[in-house]
């Protein structure tokens, strides 16, 4: 069996009942209220202790402090007194603004000068330099010094240090200070706490009646600004009106006078113009086409049907006849011909005036064409700068207007009242404070105590913890000493402990029913576990049963059984080894007991070397077929290897542990020892158990003997 791993720290934990185990992460609140119950006393101590600390604090070292609050709102419509557009508007409320708000009723420009107001630099409550230094700066400042740590000097000029002071009094009065919006309204609440209750209230009605003429200063200082900035620049915006008309009418007196009315009529003129060019270009290529025919016809009757001359066309019809008359039609032809050539060069001329004429009107619409749209752009220029001029005239007639009956956009809902008890310290609730964070600390501790217990509690953990059967537990004996024990277990043969000794033999003799042990070494891992108490109430017990019994010491360092009985011979185990005495005379028969004993004594020889000899293992052979029983109480099994060199001429081991107090790791390297030596422990023995104790943990109600329906059976 591997022995490490069930004595791992998952074997160790209790199983039934238990806080957590390894098999569920679940609390098991029965056993930490129990576990809390155990270590009621010291919670109580510890909250006693933090009360008195709490106490001590809230009613002689604390400070009163009192607290006072002014109210303010935020006024989002205002009433006008003057229909006229603000330079600088009011608030909407929205939550951005709000928020701003709050930040400026914070501002350190604010609090500087509420602390100018006030004059708090010389308070010593805001100034530090003016209180005298507390006992942990000036050892803190010792130390510092001793170990070389001081600051070194810093020359500084009295307006920077002024200035510093002035700082550090702003950042006292801000930690004092406290500035809240009320959920879902527009309304702040600005609370001061001082060790003065009229100080508190002065600072809460200051910030407030500041905060809002900080408002109108606002205001005025803009509508100030904007005034001169107005003025200068109605100033600019009439210079430059004035030069804008100067332009007008300085273009207007160098330019004919011109308007879209002439400019139309021109153009109508020029319309007719074209309409006269066009009909006398006509009519001087219809002169032309008559001219050049003429010139090329070649017989009279042409000549007289081109020129539609009527007298030509008289004369053409006796032409031919008479020669005369021929002469007439050529010389009247001629003329007719010189007729046409004047009326053409006369077409050409009016022709060429005409154009000539549309040309010079064409030039003179342009030129005034580009004369008006001079004029209209400096006339619109003028007529902006004057809208400019007029509007800006305005709103600084406006703004004159405005100055000197701004209103803030705050208003007080309630000045700060003097407060008639301190706010801090809040004796009732530091008490009760320190009473829960001392039953808190106490039930830490406890449940940590609890959390690192090694020791074993109950027979479950320590077979889980083992792998070995509990053969008995063995509760304290009531016994004044150890000569006392062997006295009640006979005169309580019903009591607890009694019945517990006998489960113990039971349990022992059943553990090979076929060849039930006779020799049995009783250890255990340190001394002090109750394994010589077991061995005698087992011995003492095997007696009843009518057995011969025999107890050995085993333990010949300490002689432990010398404190159990009286007039033990000197001469013991040692001698029956050395051969210098029988078995027979060395066995001591104690008053009262019934059982023999071999006692231990001191020798020069090694313990172990003499339980490693022959003449051992023939004193066993003797001794096995002298009695039925015999029991060996042995040394621990951690401290000498005697133990388990006698372990070798034994049927049974029984190991004892002591009830919550050996450790877990003291029964695992125990153990690892009798596996190295290829043995095997019987079973195991909890030994010492107190049933207080065990009530106390809560287990008195499941196991046997500790369990309330014990006492009808058991008589102490």
């Amino acid at each position: 069996m591997d022995i490490s791993r069930n004595l791992s720290a998952e074997s160790f934990l209790p199983q039934s009942p238990q806080i957590e185990t390894a098999e569920s992460d679940e609390i098991d609140l029965r056993a930490l209220l129990a576990t809390l119950w155990r270590g009621k006393w010291f919670i109580a101590l510890l909250a006693a202790l933090f009360i008195l600390a709490g106490g001590y604090y809230a009613y002689v070292v604390a400070t009163p402090l009192y607290r006072a609050a002014a109210v303010v709102i935020l006024e989002t419509n205002q009433d006008q007194v003057l229909d006229l557009q603000s330079v600088a508007s009011g608030l909407s409320g929205d939550t951005s603004e709000i928020n701003s708000e709050l930040e400026v009723l914070q501002a350190r420009g604010l609090m500087g000068k509420v602390v100018d107001r006030l004059d708090l630099t010389k308070d010593p409550e805001f100034n530090a330099k003016l209180r005298a230094p507390t006992l942990t700066a000036q050892a803190r400042a010792s130390v510092k010094g001793l170990l070389g740590m001081k600051a070194a000097d810093v020359e500084t000029t009295a307006e920077e240090t002024s200035r510093r002071t002035r700082d550090a009094v702003v950042s006292a009065l801000l930690g004092k200070v406290t500035v809240s919006n009320v959920r879902q309204s527009l309304v702040f609440r600005i609370t001061a706490e001082t060790e003065d209750a009229r100080k508190s209230a002065l600072i809460a009605d200051t910030i407030v009646k500041l905060y809002i003429l900080n408002q109108i200063e606002v205001k005025f200082e803009a509508t100030e600004q904007a005034t001169i900035w107005l003025t200068d620049r109605v100033g600019e915006l009439q210079t430059s009106l004035e030069a804008a008309e100067t332009k007008v009418s300085e273009f207007s007196a160098a330019t004919e006078l011109v308007s879209i009315e002439g400019l139309q009529a021109l153009e109508r003129q020029i319309k007719e113009l074209r309409d006269r060019i066009s009909a006398a270009q006509q009519n001087k290529a219809t002169l032309e086409d008559r001219l050049k025919r003429a010139e090329e016809a070649d017989t009279r009757e042409t000549q007289a049907a081109i020129l539609n001359n009527t007298q030509l066309t008289r004369l053409v019809r006796r032409a031919a006849m008479d020669e005369a008359v021929a002469a007439a039609f050529d010389t009247r032809f001629e003329l007719a011909k010189q007729r046409l050539r004047i009326d053409l060069t006369r077409a050409d001329q009016q022709f060429n005036a005409l154009y000539g004429s549309e040309t010079e009107l064409n030039a003179q619409v342009a030129r005034q064409g580009e004369d008006l749209i001079t004029l209209q752009q400096l006339t619109r220029e003028a007529e902006a700068t004057r809208s400019l001029y007029q509007y800006f005239l305005t709103r600084l007639k406006e703004t004159s207007a405005q100055q000197g009956i701004q209103q803030a956009d705050s208003r007080v809902l309630s000045d700060a009242v003097l407060p008639e008890a301190p706010s801090e310290p809040r004796k009732s609730r530091i008490l009760a404070l320190s009473a829960i964070l001392g039953m808190m600390l106490a039930a830490g501790i406890i449940l940590l105590r609890e959390l690192s217990s090694n020791s074993f509690r109950t027979a479950r953990d320590l077979e889980a913890a083992t792998g070995y059967t509990v053969l008995g537990q063995i509760p304290i004996m009531p016994a004044g000493s150890r000569r006392k024990i062997l006295d009640y277990l006979s005169d309580k043969p019903t009591s607890a402990a009694a019945e517990a000794v006998r489960n113990l033999r039971t349990s022992l003799m059943l553990s090979n029913v076929d060849n039930p042990p006779q020799v049995i070494l009783s250890t255990s891992s340190v001394p002090g576990e109750g394994k010589t108490t077991n061995s005698l109430a087992l011995a003492h017990n095997l007696l009843g049963l009518g057995k011969k019994v025999l107890l050995i010491e085993g333990d010949i360092r300490r002689r432990t059984l010398n404190q159990y009985f009286e007039n033990l011979p000197d001469k013991g185990i040692v001698s029956v080894l050395s051969g210098e005495q029988t078995l027979a005379q060395a066995v001591h028969h104690a008053k009262d007991f019934g059982a023999d004993i071999l006692g231990g004594e001191k020798s020069s020889t090694n313990a172990a070397d003499l339980f490693a000899s022959v003449k051992f293992k023939e004193l066993m052979v003797e001794v096995r077929a002298s009695y039925d029983a015999i029991i060996i109480d042995t040394p621990p099994v951690l401290v000498v290897p005697d133990a388990r060199i006698i372990a070798a001429q034994a049927d049974a081991i029984i190991f004892s542990v002591h009830w919550d107090k050996t450790s877990k790791v003291q029964v695992e390297e125990a153990m690892r020892l009798f596996h190295n030596s290829g043995q095997r422990v019987t079973g195991m023995v909890l030994s010492q158990i107190s049933p207080k104790g065990m009530k106390r943990y809560w287990y008195g109600g499941q196991y046997g003997a500790y369990a309330g329906y014990g006492s009808q059976y058991y008589s102490n």
